[in-house]
């Protein structure tokens, strides 16, 4: 029964190939994987000669039609002498045949053999163009990473900061060990050894998909150690009062900007992460009412902050708002006002200066005060709140008020109490009108 179209694409694989035959010698042969791939049986010279078998390519690639007009001219070509096998195989043309089976002979290699090959090269080239590690990762982030929300817009930073500008146009298959390193290394060069790690672990999650897909067989990521790229010295301990007071001193006493001064010291603050400071817009903000909105869209946990801000903290944007030079953005970049500072830039001025205080780590303002307001007896819950972490069960439902008063309370003894370890360490520090002396006017 001859085949339609209806029916090659109601074809389903089987356990093994199996056959399904068109007219004169045409099947189309349905693999396990399911691909279906057009095939010919026929005889050079007619009844008693050997039998041949040829295959076009695959359907639909190739559709029914084609598949009968490829038929078509291979069996005139058998007709006259010719093996379409050797033509396509490249055999050269016998000198001893006939001018007209000769055209007969050239249209076909024209019109199959040499068509087929570039169809061939294309689709080969279609699926390389889609095993990059661009389009690989893409696919990943939309198919994998986004669905589980699994810090989707901190993996697809790393994946379009320093992944895709690196090894993007790479096969997946070609990356190797040397290439995650060079990565990591110029991401440490920038001073940011934890963004380094953070890389690699981005690129060994991609890396172990790509070998569940099997794309690959070895994961280049997991071969580079975490400690060949930062020694993870989150130290667990928060600075104390006296470190406070050195770290603070230093950073008015160093030489970097005024703005990243500032930002440094909301940081211990505020108890916001970095890149919830670095990246806030002046929208953001009510100074005359002292609160700060952070949207969803920049919190980790993609819920909305509210951040009651000390009188200190009012007084620190106001001074950043006239060094913003009218952008948007409360730390623009100095090279372009419509965008903010890199991520690497707060670690940078804090590479660039010495501290008398051991292993520190821009994170280590939200473990101090979360350390210190515990010890002063503050309500955890309270504190929870101010680090945006989620209180479980029973009790995150109920507290879904926020603290805000007890927050500001809190927040402002907070602040009061940095200030006085800035000053108790002798000499004076001139840091801006937001201490002590700003708090005895108040």
């Amino acid at each position: 029964m001859a085949l339609s179209d209806t029916k090659l694409r109601n074809l389903k694989p089987g356990e093994k190939p199996y056959v399904e035959t068109d007219d004169g010698g045409l099947h189309i042969e349905v693999m396990p994987g399911g691909s279906k791939v057009w095939r010919l049986r026929y005889r050079v010279g007619g009844r008693g000669a050997k039998q041949e078998k040829i295959s076009l390519g695959d359907y639909p690639a190739y559709s029914l039609l084609e598949a009968r007009i490829w038929r078509d001219d291979c069996k005139a070509l058998a007709s006259r002498g010719l093996s379409p096998m050797a033509l396509k195989r490249g055999d050269p043309i016998p000198d001893d045949v006939a001018s007209t089976v000769k055209e007969v002979a050239q249209l076909f290699i024209r019109n199959w053999c040499l068509k087929t090959v570039e169809k061939a090269r294309a689709k080969e080239a279609e699926a390389k163009a889609g095993d990059t590690v661009e389009a690989f990762a893409r696919r990943w982030y939309s198919d994998i990473v986004e669905p589980a929300n699994s810090s989707p817009r901190n993996i697809k930073r790393v994946l379009e900061k320093d992944v895709i500008p690196a090894i993007g146009a790479k096969q997946v298959a070609d990356v190797t060990v040397t290439d995650v390193l060079a990565i990591t290394d110029k991401i440490k060069n920038r001073g940011a050894d934890q963004m380094a790690l953070q890389t690699r672990n981005v690129l060994k999650r991609l890396f172990s998909y790509a070998i569940a897909r099997e794309k690959i067989q070895f994961n280049p990521a997991a071969a580079v150690e975490a400690k060949f790229i930062a020694s993870a010295k989150s130290r667990d301990v928060a600075l104390s009062s006296d470190e406070i007071g050195k770290l603070l001193r230093a950073i008015y006493q160093s030489s970097i900007k005024r703005a990243y001064k500032l930002a440094l010291h909301l940081l211990i603050l505020c108890m916001v992460r970095k890149s919830e400071l670095i990246e806030a817009k002046w929208e953001e903000l009510d100074l005359e009412r002292g609160e700060w909105s952070i949207p969803g869209e920049r919190m980790k946990k993609d819920k909305p902050h509210f951040v009651p801000l000390s009188r200190q903290a009012v007084a620190m944007f106001e001074e950043l708002k006239t060094l913003a030079s009218g952008s948007e953005w409360i730390f623009p970049s100095r090279g372009d006002l419509r965008q903010p500072i890199a991520h690497s830039t707060l670690n940078q001025a804090v590479r660039s200066m010495e501290f008398d205080v051991q292993s520190f780590v821009i994170h280590d303002f939200r473990r101090t005060g979360s350390t210190h307001l515990h010890e002063a007896g503050f309500n955890s819950d309270w504190i929870e709140k101010c680090l945006a972490h989620e209180t479980k069960g029973i009790r995150g439902v109920y507290n879904r008020a926020q603290y805000a008063d007890q927050r500001r309370e809190m927040l402002q003894w907070w602040a009061d109490f940095v200030d006085s370890q800035i000053q108790d360490g002798g000499g004076k520090v001139i840091i801006g009108p937001f201490g002590k002396a700003f708090q005895s006017a108040a």
